[in-house]
Protein backbone atom coordinates (compact mmCIF):
# COMPACT_ATOMS: atom_id res chain seq x y z
CA UNK A 1 0.00 0.00 0.00
CA UNK A 2 1.18 3.43 -0.91
CA UNK A 3 1.47 6.00 2.14
CA UNK A 4 1.16 9.45 2.09
CA UNK A 5 1.03 12.26 5.13
CA UNK A 6 -1.09 10.36 7.45
CA UNK A 7 -3.56 8.91 5.61
CA UNK A 8 -3.42 5.60 3.39
CA UNK A 9 -3.52 6.19 -0.22
CA UNK A 10 -5.95 3.97 -1.22
CA UNK A 11 -8.00 5.53 1.48
CA UNK A 12 -7.50 9.15 1.19
CA UNK A 13 -11.54 9.63 1.32
CA UNK A 14 -11.46 9.34 4.73
CA UNK A 15 -8.27 11.92 5.75
CA UNK A 16 -11.14 14.26 3.78
CA UNK A 17 -14.13 13.12 5.70
CA UNK A 18 -12.05 13.51 8.90
CA UNK A 19 -11.14 17.29 7.88
CA UNK A 20 -14.58 17.96 6.42
CA UNK A 21 -16.15 17.04 10.24
CA UNK A 22 -13.40 19.13 12.55
CA UNK A 23 -13.90 22.21 9.71
CA UNK A 24 -17.14 21.65 11.01
CA UNK A 25 -16.87 20.81 14.24
CA UNK A 26 -14.33 24.21 14.23
CA UNK A 27 -16.99 26.23 12.25
CA UNK A 28 -19.80 25.39 14.70
CA UNK A 29 -17.76 27.08 17.65
CA UNK A 30 -16.77 23.37 19.00
CA UNK A 31 -18.18 22.13 22.26
CA UNK A 32 -19.66 25.62 23.28
CA UNK A 33 -22.64 26.07 25.03
CA UNK A 34 -25.91 28.26 23.37
CA UNK A 35 -27.42 30.82 26.18
CA UNK A 36 -24.14 31.56 27.92
CA UNK A 37 -23.20 34.72 29.66
CA UNK A 38 -19.47 35.57 28.46
CA UNK A 39 -17.53 37.75 31.26
CA UNK A 40 -14.52 39.87 30.31
CA UNK A 41 -12.55 41.84 32.23
CA UNK A 42 -11.50 45.25 31.47
CA UNK A 43 -8.93 46.20 33.82
CA UNK A 44 -5.90 48.36 34.16
CA UNK A 45 -4.60 51.34 31.20
CA UNK A 46 -6.85 51.11 27.75
CA UNK A 47 -4.51 50.20 25.25
CA UNK A 48 -4.34 48.82 21.89
CA UNK A 49 -3.15 45.44 23.64
CA UNK A 50 -6.52 45.87 25.71
CA UNK A 51 -8.35 46.02 22.36
CA UNK A 52 -7.32 43.11 20.58
CA UNK A 53 -8.29 41.28 24.08
CA UNK A 54 -11.48 42.18 23.96
CA UNK A 55 -12.05 41.57 20.37
CA UNK A 56 -10.95 38.13 20.66
CA UNK A 57 -13.54 38.24 24.10
CA UNK A 58 -16.47 39.10 21.46
CA UNK A 59 -15.62 37.00 19.17
CA UNK A 60 -15.33 33.86 21.74
CA UNK A 61 -19.20 35.33 22.30
CA UNK A 62 -19.75 35.03 19.00
CA UNK A 63 -18.26 31.39 18.49
CA UNK A 64 -20.52 30.47 21.58
CA UNK A 65 -23.11 32.05 20.72
CA UNK A 66 -23.72 34.11 24.14
CA UNK A 67 -26.65 35.70 25.28
CA UNK A 68 -24.88 38.48 26.86
CA UNK A 69 -21.38 40.20 27.11
CA UNK A 70 -20.22 41.61 30.56
CA UNK A 71 -17.34 43.84 30.57
CA UNK A 72 -16.11 43.53 34.26
CA UNK A 73 -14.41 47.12 34.62
CA UNK A 74 -11.86 48.56 37.16
CA UNK A 75 -9.94 51.21 34.74
CA UNK A 76 -8.57 55.05 35.30
CA UNK A 77 -8.77 55.47 31.77
CA UNK A 78 -5.86 55.67 29.00
CA UNK A 79 -5.98 55.36 25.14
CA UNK A 80 -9.05 57.41 23.53
CA UNK A 81 -7.83 55.52 20.10
CA UNK A 82 -7.79 52.36 22.22
CA UNK A 83 -11.32 53.13 23.37
CA UNK A 84 -12.97 54.10 19.83
CA UNK A 85 -11.43 50.55 18.24
CA UNK A 86 -13.50 48.97 21.61
CA UNK A 87 -16.50 50.85 20.81
CA UNK A 88 -16.88 49.83 17.38
CA UNK A 89 -16.00 46.68 18.50
CA UNK A 90 -19.10 46.69 20.69
CA UNK A 91 -21.22 47.99 18.31
CA UNK A 92 -20.48 45.32 16.26
CA UNK A 93 -20.75 42.18 17.87
CA UNK A 94 -24.26 42.07 17.86
CA UNK A 95 -25.21 40.25 21.46
CA UNK A 96 -26.55 42.27 24.33
CA UNK A 97 -23.53 43.81 26.00
CA UNK A 98 -23.20 45.09 30.03
CA UNK A 99 -20.80 46.73 31.93
CA UNK A 100 -19.83 46.34 35.52
CA UNK A 101 -18.00 49.33 37.01
CA UNK A 102 -16.17 47.44 39.77
CA UNK A 103 -15.16 50.05 40.61
CA UNK A 104 -13.99 52.31 38.11
CA UNK A 105 -14.55 53.65 34.77
CA UNK A 106 -12.62 56.54 34.55
CA UNK A 107 -11.47 58.48 31.25
CA UNK A 108 -11.48 56.19 27.76
CA UNK A 109 -13.12 53.59 30.51
CA UNK A 110 -16.65 56.07 30.34
CA UNK A 111 -16.30 55.86 26.88
CA UNK A 112 -16.48 52.33 27.16
CA UNK A 113 -18.97 51.83 29.35
CA UNK A 114 -21.41 53.96 26.93
CA UNK A 115 -20.95 51.51 24.13
CA UNK A 116 -22.90 49.09 25.96
CA UNK A 117 -26.55 48.92 26.57
CA UNK A 118 -26.99 48.56 30.01
CA UNK A 119 -24.31 49.61 33.11
CA UNK A 120 -24.27 48.25 36.44
CA UNK A 121 -21.94 49.96 38.99
CA UNK A 122 -20.51 48.26 42.38
CA UNK A 123 -22.00 50.01 45.72
CA UNK A 124 -18.79 52.39 45.57
CA UNK A 125 -17.79 52.89 42.15
CA UNK A 126 -17.66 55.94 39.72
CA UNK A 127 -17.84 57.09 36.28
CA UNK A 128 -16.49 59.98 33.97
CA UNK A 129 -13.58 62.53 34.11
CA UNK A 130 -12.82 61.85 30.61
CA UNK A 131 -10.86 65.12 29.75
CA UNK A 132 -8.33 64.43 27.20
CA UNK A 133 -4.60 64.83 28.69
CA UNK A 134 -1.15 64.07 26.86
CA UNK A 135 0.71 60.73 27.28
CA UNK A 136 2.51 62.00 30.48
CA UNK A 137 -0.64 63.03 32.64
CA UNK A 138 -0.13 67.02 31.50
CA UNK A 139 -2.57 69.38 30.06
CA UNK A 140 -2.81 70.06 26.16
CA UNK A 141 -2.15 73.12 24.31
CA UNK A 142 -5.12 75.10 24.39
CA UNK A 143 -5.79 74.91 20.57
CA UNK A 144 -5.08 71.14 20.70
CA UNK A 145 -7.97 70.72 23.36
CA UNK A 146 -10.59 72.52 21.99
CA UNK A 147 -10.37 70.53 18.82
CA UNK A 148 -10.11 67.28 20.91
CA UNK A 149 -12.51 68.20 23.02
CA UNK A 150 -14.88 68.99 19.90
CA UNK A 151 -14.22 66.09 18.14
CA UNK A 152 -14.75 63.26 20.98
CA UNK A 153 -17.97 65.40 22.49
CA UNK A 154 -19.39 64.39 19.85
CA UNK A 155 -18.36 60.67 19.98
CA UNK A 156 -19.52 60.29 23.39
CA UNK A 157 -23.19 62.04 22.46
CA UNK A 158 -23.51 59.62 19.25
CA UNK A 159 -22.19 56.54 21.48
CA UNK A 160 -24.44 57.72 24.06
CA UNK A 161 -27.58 57.86 21.76
CA UNK A 162 -27.61 54.57 19.87
CA UNK A 163 -27.05 52.40 23.06
CA UNK A 164 -30.23 54.42 24.94
CA UNK A 165 -27.91 56.72 27.29
CA UNK A 166 -27.91 60.53 28.18
CA UNK A 167 -26.14 62.03 25.46
CA UNK A 168 -25.95 65.31 27.94
CA UNK A 169 -24.44 62.98 30.11
CA UNK A 170 -22.24 61.66 28.25
CA UNK A 171 -20.98 65.15 26.32
CA UNK A 172 -20.48 66.40 30.59
CA UNK A 173 -17.87 63.61 30.83
CA UNK A 174 -15.41 65.19 28.64
CA UNK A 175 -16.40 68.52 28.20
CA UNK A 176 -16.25 71.02 31.45
CA UNK A 177 -18.32 74.06 30.02
CA UNK A 178 -21.46 71.60 29.71
CA UNK A 179 -23.71 71.51 32.43
CA UNK A 180 -26.55 68.87 33.15
CA UNK A 181 -30.30 69.57 33.58
CA UNK A 182 -32.56 66.62 33.91
CA UNK A 183 -36.14 66.89 34.42
CA UNK A 184 -35.96 70.76 35.99
CA UNK A 185 -32.66 69.56 38.29
CA UNK A 186 -29.72 70.20 37.49
CA UNK A 187 -26.98 67.56 38.33
CA UNK A 188 -24.15 69.37 37.03
CA UNK A 189 -22.40 72.87 36.77
CA UNK A 190 -20.20 73.89 34.53
CA UNK A 191 -16.28 74.33 35.72
CA UNK A 192 -15.11 70.33 35.45
CA UNK A 193 -15.90 66.93 33.53
CA UNK A 194 -18.73 65.39 35.15
CA UNK A 195 -17.69 62.20 37.41
CA UNK A 196 -20.67 60.06 39.02
CA UNK A 197 -20.56 58.24 41.90
CA UNK A 198 -23.08 54.85 42.28
CA UNK A 199 -25.34 56.76 43.81
CA UNK A 200 -25.97 59.18 41.54
CA UNK A 201 -25.56 57.14 38.15
CA UNK A 202 -28.59 55.38 39.67
CA UNK A 203 -30.55 57.81 40.58
CA UNK A 204 -33.86 57.99 38.94
CA UNK A 205 -35.69 61.15 37.85
CA UNK A 206 -39.30 61.25 36.57
CA UNK A 207 -38.80 57.26 36.56
CA UNK A 208 -35.68 56.87 34.05
CA UNK A 209 -31.85 56.26 35.87
CA UNK A 210 -29.70 58.53 35.57
CA UNK A 211 -27.12 56.55 33.80
CA UNK A 212 -27.01 53.01 35.44
CA UNK A 213 -29.42 50.60 36.04
CA UNK A 214 -28.65 49.38 39.11
CA UNK A 215 -26.09 49.02 42.16
CA UNK A 216 -24.61 45.46 42.59
CA UNK A 217 -22.28 44.00 44.74
CA UNK A 218 -21.11 40.89 43.14
CA UNK A 219 -21.59 39.27 39.73
CA UNK A 220 -23.89 36.80 40.78
CA UNK A 221 -26.20 40.10 41.95
CA UNK A 222 -25.56 41.36 38.69
CA UNK A 223 -26.87 38.12 37.12
CA UNK A 224 -29.82 37.82 38.89
CA UNK A 225 -30.79 42.08 38.63
CA UNK A 226 -30.35 41.62 34.92
CA UNK A 227 -32.12 37.97 34.64
CA UNK A 228 -29.34 36.28 33.18
CA UNK A 229 -29.42 32.67 33.50
CA UNK A 230 -27.49 29.56 32.65
CA UNK A 231 -23.97 28.76 32.75
CA UNK A 232 -20.82 31.60 32.69
CA UNK A 233 -17.61 31.82 31.49
CA UNK A 234 -14.91 33.71 31.71
CA UNK A 235 -12.48 34.94 29.22
CA UNK A 236 -9.18 35.11 30.83
CA UNK A 237 -5.77 37.27 29.47
CA UNK A 238 -3.18 35.66 28.73
CA UNK A 239 0.82 36.53 27.83
CA UNK A 240 0.39 35.85 24.25
CA UNK A 241 -2.23 38.50 24.16
CA UNK A 242 0.39 40.81 23.99
CA UNK A 243 2.82 39.20 21.67
CA UNK A 244 -0.58 38.95 19.35
CA UNK A 245 -0.38 42.42 18.39
CA UNK A 246 2.86 42.34 17.02
CA UNK A 247 2.16 39.38 15.69
CA UNK A 248 -0.50 40.78 13.56
CA UNK A 249 1.60 44.33 12.61
CA UNK A 250 4.50 42.10 11.20
CA UNK A 251 2.05 39.89 9.32
CA UNK A 252 3.39 40.58 6.11
CA UNK A 253 7.12 39.07 7.42
CA UNK A 254 5.35 36.06 8.63
CA UNK A 255 3.82 35.34 5.72
CA UNK A 256 7.00 36.35 3.69
CA UNK A 257 9.09 34.09 5.23
CA UNK A 258 6.39 31.31 4.91
CA UNK A 259 5.65 31.38 1.59
CA UNK A 260 9.33 31.67 0.66
CA UNK A 261 10.53 28.30 3.23
CA UNK A 262 7.50 26.59 1.19
CA UNK A 263 8.24 27.18 -2.56
CA UNK A 264 12.02 26.31 -1.45
CA UNK A 265 11.15 23.58 0.00
CA UNK A 266 8.83 22.22 -3.33
CA UNK A 267 12.50 23.29 -5.76
CA UNK A 268 13.96 20.83 -3.51
CA UNK A 269 13.80 17.14 -3.05
CA UNK A 270 13.13 16.04 0.78
CA UNK A 271 12.28 17.87 3.88
CA UNK A 272 14.85 20.26 5.47
CA UNK A 273 15.53 23.59 6.71
CA UNK A 274 13.33 25.67 4.85
CA UNK A 275 10.41 23.45 5.37
CA UNK A 276 10.66 23.58 9.22
CA UNK A 277 10.85 27.50 8.90
CA UNK A 278 7.90 27.89 6.78
CA UNK A 279 5.91 25.93 9.29
CA UNK A 280 7.15 27.54 12.43
CA UNK A 281 6.35 31.38 10.53
CA UNK A 282 2.42 29.85 9.37
CA UNK A 283 2.13 28.34 12.58
CA UNK A 284 3.11 31.77 14.62
CA UNK A 285 0.84 33.63 11.73
CA UNK A 286 -2.18 31.57 12.48
CA UNK A 287 -1.80 31.38 16.30
CA UNK A 288 -1.25 35.62 16.44
CA UNK A 289 -4.49 35.86 15.00
CA UNK A 290 -6.68 33.16 16.48
CA UNK A 291 -5.16 34.79 20.01
CA UNK A 292 -5.98 38.57 18.61
CA UNK A 293 -9.20 37.49 17.40
CA UNK A 294 -8.97 37.52 14.13
CA UNK A 295 -9.73 34.12 13.31
CA UNK A 296 -10.33 30.39 14.22
CA UNK A 297 -9.85 27.46 14.04
CA UNK A 298 -11.27 27.31 10.73
CA UNK A 299 -8.66 29.30 8.40
CA UNK A 300 -5.72 26.94 9.58
CA UNK A 301 -7.47 23.97 8.80
CA UNK A 302 -8.41 25.18 5.33
CA UNK A 303 -5.01 26.15 5.05
CA UNK A 304 -3.69 22.92 5.99
CA UNK A 305 -6.34 21.27 3.37
CA UNK A 306 -4.64 22.61 0.67
CA UNK A 307 -0.96 22.13 1.40
CA UNK A 308 -2.31 18.33 1.48
CA UNK A 309 -3.93 18.73 -1.85
CA UNK A 310 -0.55 20.17 -3.51
CA UNK A 311 1.17 17.23 -1.91
CA UNK A 312 -1.25 14.66 -3.17
CA UNK A 313 -1.06 16.01 -6.66
CA UNK A 314 3.01 16.01 -6.78
CA UNK A 315 3.39 12.77 -5.54
CA UNK A 316 0.67 10.83 -7.07
CA UNK A 317 -1.26 13.01 -9.93
CA UNK A 318 1.60 14.95 -11.68
CA UNK A 319 0.76 17.21 -14.09
CA UNK A 320 -2.87 17.53 -13.37
CA UNK A 321 -2.65 20.90 -12.07
CA UNK A 322 -6.17 20.77 -10.91
CA UNK A 323 -5.57 19.51 -7.35
CA UNK A 324 -2.72 22.24 -7.33
CA UNK A 325 -5.07 25.00 -7.86
CA UNK A 326 -7.44 24.23 -5.75
CA UNK A 327 -4.58 23.50 -3.07
CA UNK A 328 -3.31 26.95 -3.52
CA UNK A 329 -6.82 28.97 -3.83
CA UNK A 330 -7.38 27.53 -0.55
CA UNK A 331 -3.87 28.97 0.89
CA UNK A 332 -4.68 31.94 -0.24
CA UNK A 333 -8.17 32.66 0.86
CA UNK A 334 -7.28 30.64 4.50
CA UNK A 335 -4.57 33.81 4.49
CA UNK A 336 -6.82 36.43 3.97
CA UNK A 337 -9.75 34.75 6.45
CA UNK A 338 -7.09 34.71 9.04
CA UNK A 339 -6.85 38.51 8.90
CA UNK A 340 -10.09 39.42 8.14
CA UNK A 341 -12.34 41.15 11.30
CA UNK A 342 -15.45 39.89 10.76
CA UNK A 343 -18.81 40.34 13.09
CA UNK A 344 -22.10 39.45 12.39
CA UNK A 345 -24.43 41.37 10.31
CA UNK A 346 -21.80 43.46 8.94
CA UNK A 347 -23.19 44.55 5.43
CA UNK A 348 -20.93 44.55 1.58
CA UNK A 349 -19.10 48.27 2.91
CA UNK A 350 -18.26 47.10 6.24
CA UNK A 351 -17.03 43.85 4.87
CA UNK A 352 -15.22 45.38 1.90
CA UNK A 353 -13.48 47.40 4.70
CA UNK A 354 -12.54 44.46 6.97
CA UNK A 355 -10.84 43.48 3.37
CA UNK A 356 -8.16 45.99 2.50
CA UNK A 357 -5.69 45.59 5.39
CA UNK A 358 -5.35 41.66 4.54
CA UNK A 359 -5.17 42.30 0.82
CA UNK A 360 -2.55 44.88 1.30
CA UNK A 361 -0.50 42.67 3.92
CA UNK A 362 -0.67 39.53 1.53
CA UNK A 363 0.58 41.49 -1.31
CA UNK A 364 3.10 43.07 0.32
CA UNK A 365 4.49 39.80 1.43
CA UNK A 366 3.65 38.56 -2.19
CA UNK A 367 6.37 41.57 -3.63
CA UNK A 368 9.16 40.69 -0.64
CA UNK A 369 8.85 37.37 -1.52
CA UNK A 370 9.41 37.67 -5.01
CA UNK A 371 12.46 39.81 -4.48
CA UNK A 372 13.81 37.63 -1.62
CA UNK A 373 13.15 34.89 -3.89
CA UNK A 374 14.93 36.29 -7.04
CA UNK A 375 17.97 37.24 -5.33
CA UNK A 376 18.45 33.72 -3.49
CA UNK A 377 18.17 31.92 -6.76
CA UNK A 378 21.02 34.35 -8.23
CA UNK A 379 23.31 34.81 -5.53
CA UNK A 380 22.93 32.08 -2.90
CA UNK A 381 24.33 29.24 -5.15
CA UNK A 382 27.46 31.38 -4.98
CA UNK A 383 27.94 31.58 -1.74
CA UNK A 384 30.03 29.30 0.54
CA UNK A 385 27.42 28.32 3.08
CA UNK A 386 25.47 27.22 0.25
CA UNK A 387 28.66 25.05 -1.04
CA UNK A 388 29.19 23.88 2.93
CA UNK A 389 25.66 22.36 2.75
CA UNK A 390 24.87 20.53 -0.68
CA UNK A 391 26.43 17.86 -1.50
CA UNK A 392 27.98 18.44 -5.37
CA UNK A 393 29.83 16.18 -7.94
CA UNK A 394 33.17 16.54 -8.95
CA UNK A 395 35.57 14.34 -10.88
CA UNK A 396 38.53 13.15 -9.48
CA UNK A 397 41.73 14.71 -10.09
CA UNK A 398 44.64 12.35 -11.36
CA UNK A 399 44.38 9.22 -12.54
CA UNK A 400 41.91 6.55 -10.40
CA UNK A 401 39.86 3.99 -10.13
CA UNK A 402 36.24 4.57 -12.14
CA UNK A 403 33.53 2.30 -10.61
CA UNK A 404 30.78 0.79 -13.09
CA UNK A 405 28.32 2.27 -10.90
CA UNK A 406 27.77 5.13 -8.59
CA UNK A 407 28.14 3.20 -5.11
CA UNK A 408 24.15 4.85 -4.35
CA UNK A 409 22.47 5.22 -7.51
CA UNK A 410 23.69 2.57 -9.87
CA UNK A 411 24.38 5.60 -12.33
CA UNK A 412 27.13 8.09 -13.51
CA UNK A 413 27.31 11.80 -15.04
CA UNK A 414 26.97 11.17 -18.82
CA UNK A 415 24.09 8.48 -18.58
CA UNK A 416 21.10 9.16 -20.52
CA UNK A 417 17.36 8.45 -20.34
CA UNK A 418 14.13 9.96 -21.54
CA UNK A 419 11.67 11.54 -18.41
CA UNK A 420 8.39 9.40 -17.54
CA UNK A 421 6.88 12.45 -15.33
CA UNK A 422 7.06 16.14 -15.64
CA UNK A 423 10.26 17.12 -13.58
CA UNK A 424 9.65 20.17 -11.64
CA UNK A 425 12.25 20.09 -10.72
CA UNK A 426 11.79 16.61 -9.22
CA UNK A 427 9.88 14.01 -10.62
CA UNK A 428 10.81 10.35 -12.13
CA UNK A 429 12.85 9.01 -15.77
CA UNK A 430 14.34 5.73 -17.12
CA UNK A 431 17.95 6.15 -17.31
CA UNK A 432 19.26 3.12 -19.19
CA UNK A 433 16.52 0.59 -18.88
CA UNK A 434 15.98 1.80 -14.88
CA UNK A 435 13.28 3.31 -13.32
CA UNK A 436 14.91 6.48 -11.06
CA UNK A 437 13.57 9.54 -9.38
CA UNK A 438 15.51 12.59 -10.52
CA UNK A 439 15.58 15.92 -10.23
CA UNK A 440 16.06 18.49 -12.93
CA UNK A 441 18.64 21.65 -12.87
CA UNK A 442 16.45 24.79 -13.58
CA UNK A 443 13.18 24.82 -15.09
CA UNK A 444 10.29 22.20 -15.80
CA UNK A 445 11.10 19.30 -18.22
CA UNK A 446 8.47 17.89 -19.49
CA UNK A 447 7.36 13.95 -19.54
CA UNK A 448 8.82 12.23 -23.13
CA UNK A 449 11.92 14.96 -22.77
CA UNK A 450 15.42 13.02 -23.65
CA UNK A 451 17.69 13.97 -20.23
CA UNK A 452 21.22 13.31 -19.62
CA UNK A 453 22.60 12.97 -16.20
CA UNK A 454 24.96 15.47 -15.10
CA UNK A 455 25.24 15.08 -11.26
CA UNK A 456 25.51 12.46 -8.83
CA UNK A 457 25.46 13.52 -5.25
CA UNK A 458 24.81 10.73 -2.83
CA UNK A 459 21.99 9.02 -3.66
CA UNK A 460 21.02 12.21 -5.31
CA UNK A 461 20.72 12.31 -9.71
CA UNK A 462 20.46 15.62 -11.55
CA UNK A 463 19.85 15.57 -14.46
CA UNK A 464 18.59 18.09 -17.55
CA UNK A 465 17.14 18.28 -21.22
CA UNK A 466 19.19 17.11 -23.69
CA UNK A 467 17.97 19.80 -26.51
CA UNK A 468 19.91 22.17 -23.63
CA UNK A 469 23.26 20.63 -24.03
CA UNK A 470 22.98 20.43 -27.78
CA UNK A 471 21.25 24.11 -28.05
CA UNK A 472 24.62 25.17 -26.13
CA UNK A 473 27.03 24.09 -28.74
Amino acid sequence: MIRCGLFPFRGWWRGFVVLALLLGWAAGGGLATAGEVVVIPVKGEISEAQFFFLRRGLKEAQERDARAVILDMDTYGGSLDAAVSMQKALSQSGRRTITYINPNSGSAGALIALSTKEIYMAPISAIGAAAPVMQGGGDLPQTIMEKTVSFYSGYFRSTAEENGHNPVIAEAFINKEVEVEIGGEKIHSKGAPLTLSAQEATRRINGKPVLALGIVKSLDDLLGQANLQGPVHSVEPTRLDRLAFWITKLAPLFLMGGMLGLWIEIKTPGFGIPGILSAICFTIFFTGHYVAGLSGLEAPLLFFLGVLLIIVELVFFPGILLLAAAGAVLMIGSLIWAMVDYYPGATFPTLADALVLPLVNLAIALVITLLVGALLVRYLPRTRIYRSIVLGWAPPEGPSFVPEHSEFSGVEPGAQGVALSILRPSGRAEIEGTLRDVISTGAFVEAGTPIRVVAVEGSRIVVHPVEREEGAK
